[in-house]
């Protein structure tokens, strides 16, 4: 199969880190051509780290890169102009008009004018940004800039889109709209790396997936392998006057405020749910969610360091 982006034990460490620490330690990933892949991790876990490696902005130490078919070492110049990205840290000229500075990256691509016009009305059409076009960048919002941001990408031509936390800080209605521009480019055929904290939002939007924690992979596959790799892939909330000696016989009991989470196989969640029914208590049942997994896996929530601060480790 031929891949957007492969990875052979990618490894990279900062000239100052301590000797044989790594922000990167032996990464192994494809992503196949026009699909959206999700690279989910805390912050500091070494997601920033990967793409900007795999955007040709930061040259890794050790191991294999290959974009668009084109190794990232060598062959840089010609991978630039087939690739577009929003780095977390980045920020839109704030002396420039919102029009102005889709227009311009176009223009600094290599769009015609004609066509650059084009792809900045749609694209302002698309994200809702029509009321801000001639307004200057300074006096937006952070998540009107934000929007401006993923308007540039989005408005290329760029095969291989990567997007590092592109809805961190936009309200609910932005990060759908977002996330329908997305969807978009993911019809055009366009593939799409996307670093993200907000679990729903991998999972919404990404065909496969990869948890990174610590510079590694932990695990990486559809939303539904990663499920089928835990050995509780269903959980039962329930709520009521129960005590906790009542619920494990079906499965792993954890306390939650106003009653217990349970982690279960199928056949015991489902004998669980109509137990608690028939007992009239309140529950919900379902298959574990990506926060399960990530807990599972890495053993501590998605929280963690400052935005965009990186957590150097030893392989």
């Amino acid at each position: 199969m031929d891949f957007a982006l492969r990875a052979r034990r990618l490894g990279k460490r900062y000239p100052k880190a301590p000797p044989n620490v790594y922000a990167l330690s032996d990464v192994d990933l494809e992503v196949p051509h026009g699909v959206t892949f999700g690279l989910i991790g805390r912050n500091g876990a070494g997601k920033t780290t990967f793409v900007r490696i795999a955007a040709t902005q930061l040259e890794h130490t050790s191991g294999d890169l290959e974009v668009l078919g084109l190794d990232v070492r060598t062959r840089a110049r010609e991978i630039r102009p087939r690739i577009a990205c929003i780095p977390q840290e980045s920020r839109p000229l704030y002396f420039l008009t919102t029009e102005e500075v889709i227009y311009l990256n176009l223009k600094m691509r290599g769009t015609d004018a004609v066509e650059a016009r084009r792809r900045t009305r749609d694209v302002l059409a698309e994200l809702e940004l029509e009321p801000y076009r001639k307004t200057l960048v300074s006096h937006l919002s952070g998540g009107l800039r934000r929007r401006a941001l993923v308007a540039m990408v989005f408005a290329s031509d760029a095969e291989l889109l990567f997007l590092d936390e592109p809805t961190t800080g936009l309200d609910p209605l932005a990060r759908r709209q977002v996330w329908d521009a997305i969807r978009h480019a993911i019809r055009e055929h366009r593939t799409i790396v996307l670093t993200t904290h907000y679990l729903d939002e991998a999972e919404a939007l990404s065909a496969r997936l990869a948890l990174i924690d610590k510079g590694r992979v932990m695990l990486s596959g559809t939303a539904e392998e990663l499920r089928a790799r835990m050995p509780y892939p269903y959980r039962v909330t329930i709520a009521g006057p129960i005590a906790a000696e009542a619920l494990h016989p079906y499965g792993r009991v954890t306390r939650i405020e106003g009653g217990y989470l349970v982690f279960a196989r199928e056949s015991n969640a489902r004998d669980l749910a109509r137990w608690g029914l028939e007992h009239g208590y309140r529950l919900s049942l379902g298959p574990v969610s990506l926060e399960d997994i990530f807990l599972e896996i890495v053993g501590r929530p998605l929280v963690g360091l400052e935005e965009g601060e990186e957590e150097p480790v030893a392989p």
